[in-house]
């Protein structure tokens, strides 16, 4: 009989960079090891620092608890910059040099597929915070992920579209992992939807103006704009759009879901859509909702330290929990019994949505772990 969890509950603050230093009195051989690698600088920090501030966090808060089975937690943290080659060193480093029994981390697609090779190989349970389908579809393994994936996403906006009478629709979307992954699902799924793709532009990371791709798209009898992309590049494609006078309706994905976007893109962000977890909007969500409490807690102990939550802080304690949790339930940091408990989570409340993995679905997440946001006011409204 599977073990109930009982870690992991509560907060508290750190503030390191690195390594979570465990009490003195506690062995370092005994600690668990927890690593990572995140993009906690350069252009894709947006994701990283949310969620290495999560996971020092809760782990710290796990500590003050008495550890897991009396066995503390240790965070061994890489930053990658972004650099999908730096994550691959990192993931080499923390599975060869500093023996982690589980990783939780990858804030980008690019970093993660990269690193996905090597960590399987050395079978190490891993624990993905990026969005692209293809770290899950084909499963392997040992890796999983808590983000929504960019399908799931585009089935989300292809819905509200269609709901809107929506039928041609301009796709643009970045150059990384995420916007090709994105761009490539849209295109798979919109004739399922009633939807035609009328365009399809792209930009690169550090492009800094897509008027000549908006222009394009205008030309087209666009009935609606859809962007898959991170960063900068979405706030920019959504002031382009409004710069040019383009009315339509504009679409983003899950991978702007955040404060960022807003605050990047200005009064241009006004209207705009977005698949996104029900964590940006958990004050607004019926008192029945079972994620409601588990979503006002996190909430609550994230901005209480540092500021406006995001959802990507969220997938990284949704996959810390369920990491942790996997390794009070297996009684061991034995790593085939670890990756067999995480597979095995069922019912797991998350701020992503409601957790129930299997052998054939390394995320455990369906269609309706997303809610359709729109922007208004500078603030985030439920529309779906």
């Amino acid at each position: 009989m599977r073990k109930p969890s009982k870690c992991l509950i509560g907060m508290a603050a750190a503030a390191m960079t690195t390594t979570l230093v465990v009490s003195p009195t506690q062995a370092a051989s005994d600690a668990i090891k927890v690593g990572t690698f995140l993009a906690v600088t350069g252009p894709a920090s947006f994701l990283g620092d949310p969620e290495l501030k999560t996971l020092q966090l809760y782990i710290d808060e796990v500590n003050a608890q008495g550890g897991v089975d009396g066995r503390p937690v240790e965070l061994i943290h890489y930053d990658t910059g972004g650099n999908a080659k730096k994550a691959v060193s990192f993931a080499k480093r923390l599975i060869k040099n500093d023996k982690v029994d589980v990783i939780v981390g990858g804030s980008t697609s690019g970093s993660t597929l990269a690193a996905m090779p090597e960590i399987s190989k050395s079978g190490v349970p891993f624990i993905s915070l990026a969005g692209s389908v293809k770290i899950i579809d084909p499963v392997d393994k040992w890796t999983f992920k808590t983000p929504h994936t960019d399908r799931m996403a585009a089935a989300k906006v292809f819905d509200d579209m269609r709901k809107r009478g929506i039928s041609k629709v301009a796709l643009i979307s970045g150059d990384g992992g995420f916007g090709k992954s994105g761009r490539a699902q849209s295109l798979a799924l919109a004739s399922e939807y009633g939807i035609e793709i009328v365009a399809d532009e792209s930009y690169g990371s550090k492009d800094t103006d897509m008027t000549t791709q908006l222009t394009k798209i205008r030309a087209t009898g666009a009935e609606a704009i859809l962007n898959f992309g991170f960063g900068s590049g979405p706030a920019i494609v959504t002031k382009n759009i409004r710069q040019l006078g383009i009315e339509l309706p504009v679409y983003q994905s899950h991978g702007v879901a955040s404060k960022k976007y807003i605050e990047l893109a200005g009064d241009a962000a006004e209207g705009v859509r977005l698949p996104a977890a029900a964590l940006l909007v958990a004050d607004k969500l019926d008192d029945g909702d079972a994620q409601k409490p588990v979503l006002i807690s996190y909430k609550t102990n994230y901005e209480s330290k540092h500021g406006p939550v995001s959802t990507f802080g969220g997938h990284a304690y949704d996959g810390l929990k369920i990491a942790l949790e996997a390794i009070d339930r297996a009684d061991s940091t034995d790593k085939e019994r670890v990756r067999s408990e995480i597979e095995a989570t069922q019912g797991f409340v998350g701020t992503g949505g409601i957790f129930n993995m299997s052998q054939n679905d390394h995320l455990g997440l369906d269609q309706n772990a997303f809610r359709m946001l729109e922007i208004r006011n500078g603030d985030w409204v439920l529309v779906d």
